[in-house]
């Protein structure tokens, strides 16, 4: 794809402009230059809540039906863009086209439901709340929170962007949305689509930058009500931290450390692919990454050999190529980064079955070959922290009861896979499982009526469902005497 030299990085009350920040936008896997993208600083973010605060009164009143129209043509247009937003996920991520596809669908998917509950919210205003006493009545209103900052990681440009964005234009927010600075292209795009929507100037606004220069400014601001972040657990901390000197409201999606248990009845091939699956994903650049795998003892060195072969076979390679299988990590600082694990875990006394290496057919690009790892130490990196790459840790388990205890033992509980042919079994093990997501011989399929986020450390709130509206909603009861 070409692009120019320089794209305009901010769209704020209904027109593009440049800003003062330069972005520079890479190809992973060419390394290439793709473009330069003008992004913003402080005083765009001032311009965009502002924007954003003077619309927000005619905005919250519209009905929903008229927010849900709106939503529709936004997926319309995603529809209609369907090829040119999968090629730019591939050129700007670095994932292949095949996961790109579903990137895109997901995204027209999720404006669709968040258009339908929208459209039902008319109905469902006012609606009356019994009470004890006969001298009262009481109704229950859910109004817009007000305007909103969203904040979007790099590794699903659009898709997290649809899952806050969506909910939130539903309940009558306005917004200000930050793109990573790492994949902007995607959303960029994105944007144009939206802009086009019949949207009123200043619902919709949009500044990319970095952290520091954007969420930050964006964070802190007291006219913005909600902040609604996804990212690592760090920058999720200091999110936190700036809302709390103003009590906005925050809602975090975190990182993960989950684990796949395949019991001792399970269909090998099945567990082969799902571990596969879950663990090289988007170059394993996921927060539900599952890891860890987690194999009965009488299955594991049948196990082991399946994955050994099937993972070696994967073909990493350009995502414009029509046989690849994993694309490239996004950029050169998480290839280093994930190289560093890899090392740090075989000085930890890790064993590696497979991979660890620039695959040497790819001399250029962030290539990685799916990695495996057995006999990693129970404190080590490789087993505790999330890595964002393709790799996955095996370890043994000989009961049921060791197998749950060692997925929770975590300060994450995002997602879980389970793998048996006794579904009583699988049921039980998926109940013990401190996760907010649980898949039982599936793979991590995701729809826009199932709740997103996880326990403990992994997600404060949840996206998608009708939780995902209501996390943009506030709510008022109207108490009256007769």
């Amino acid at each position: 794809m070409n692009f120019p030299t320089t794209l305009e990085g901010l769209y704020i009350d209904g027109q593009w402009s440049a800003g003062g920040e330069h972005l520079r936008v890479i190809n992973p896997a060419t390394e290439a230059l793709l473009t330069t993208v003008i992004g913003g600083d402080a005083e765009a973010v001032d311009r965009a809540v502002s924007a954003a605060s003077r619309a927000f009164g005619a905005w919250s009143t519209t009905s929903g039906a008229e927010r849900g129209a709106i939503l529709r043509r936004i997926a319309a247009g995603v529809s209609a863009g369907r090829q040119q937003l999968m090629q730019l996920q591939a050129t700007n991520n670095g994932k292949p086209l095949f996961e790109a596809a579903i990137d895109v669908d997901d995204v027209i998917a999720t404006f669709e439901y968040y258009a339908g509950l929208a459209e039902g919210l008319d109905a469902a205003q006012d609606s009356p709340v019994a009470l004890p006493s006969d001298g009262f009545s009481a109704r229950l209103r859910r109004e817009p929170c007000g305007v909103v900052g969203l904040i979007v990681p790099w590794n699903f440009p659009m898709v997290t962007t649809a899952w806050k964005l969506a909910p939130a234009l539903a309940a009558g927010c306005c917004v200000v949305l930050k793109p990573s600075e790492v994949t902007p292209l995607p959303e960029l795009e994105l944007a144009t689509i939206i802009a086009e929507s019949g949207l009123p100037n200043g619902v919709f606004n949009l500044v990319c930058g970095t952290g520091m220069a954007v969420g930050a400014p964006l964070t802190a601001d007291p006219r913005v009500a909600k902040i609604s972040f996804t990212g690592s657990n760090a920058v999720g901390v200091q999110v936190m931290q700036s809302a709390a000197e103003t009590v906005k409201g925050v809602s975090l999606e975190l990182g993960g450390k989950s684990s796949l248990l395949v019991l001792a009845d399970a269909d090998l091939d099945l567990a082969v692919e799902l571990a596969c699956g879950g663990g090289f994903f988007n170059a394993g650049q996921m927060c539900s990454a599952t890891s860890r795998v987690l194999v009965a003892q009488e299955l594991a060195e049948a196990f082991l050999a399946r994955l050994k072969s099937r993972a070696e076979a994967i073909r990493v390679a350009d995502p414009f190529d029509p046989a690849v299988e994993m694309g490239a990590l996004v950029n050169q600082a998480q290839y280093q980064r994930v190289l560093g694990h890899i090392d740090r875990g075989l000085s930890a006394g890790a064993r590696l079955l497979c991979g660890g290496q620039r695959p040497a057919e790819l001399p250029r690009g962030y290539f990685l070959q799916p990695t495996v790892f057995t006999d990693v130490p129970l404190d080590s990196e490789l087993w505790c922290d999330e890595i964002f790459g393709p790799v996955i840790c095996v370890r043994r388990f000989t009961s049921e009861a060791e197998a749950i205890a060692l997925a929770n033992d975590t300060p994450f509980g995002l997602v879980a896979s389970v793998v048996s042919r006794d579904l009583v079994a699988a049921e039980r093990v998926a109940s013990a499982l401190q996760a907010g997501l649980v898949w039982i011989n599936a793979p991590q399929v995701i729809f826009p009526q199932t709740a997103w986020g996880g326990f403990k450390q992994s997600s404060i709130g949840r996206e998608l469902g009708p939780w995902g509206l209501q996390a943009f909603q506030e709510v008022k009861h109207v108490i009256r005497g007769l």
